[in-house]
């Protein structure tokens, strides 16, 4: 899909792309982190209407809800066309030693290999996690890596 980009001096970007239907969609990405998105009739593309508006904190979660799935599923089409390469999902469980403390203490990449690249919590998807997000029991950490380095994170994060 073509997104076309366009920069507005003193107020940001503008992101416009077509939907299968013929409509255009468009996103105006502020400076001060506010987003506009706005639909234009395929019939009279200078008629557009803002559908909404977020603020920063709600665009993070709106990309997270889009794009945790699409992770999902591009990691499972890299562990298919990487032969030893492999994602799995890990809970953290209670009593684990990492229950209540952060992914950074882990050293969960040092120690193993693997890397943790997305977060679930109850209906909540952080993909990307940084070291500083906290850890609780009942999380599920998506981990990409060997089967083995795999194997030892779970290791790394079961209840002693």
């Amino acid at each position: 899909m073509d997104v076309e980009e366009t920069l507005l001096p003193g107020v940001g970007r503008r992101y416009e792309f077509t939907l299968g239907d013929g409509h255009r969609l468009c996103l105006v990405s502020t400076r001060d982190d506010h987003y506009t998105v706005s639909s234009f009739d395929s019939d009279d593309p200078d008629v557009g209407r803002t559908l909404f508006r977020l603020d920063e904190d709600e665009a993070v979660t709106m990309a997270e809800i889009l794009g945790a799935p699409r992770i999902a599923v591009k990691l499972a089409d890299l562990s298919r066309e990487v032969p030893g390469l492999a994602s799995e999902q890990v809970e953290i469980a209670s009593g684990s030693p990492y229950d209540g403390r952060s992914l950074g203490d882990t050293q969960a990449r040092t120690r193993t290999g693997s890397s943790v690249v997305a977060l679930v919590r109850d209906d909540q998807v952080i993909a990307s996690p940084l070291p500083s997000q906290d850890l609780m029991a009942g999380d599920v950490l998506v981990v990409i890596g060997t089967s083995d380095g795999i194997a030892k994170i779970r290791t790394l994060l079961e209840a002693p």
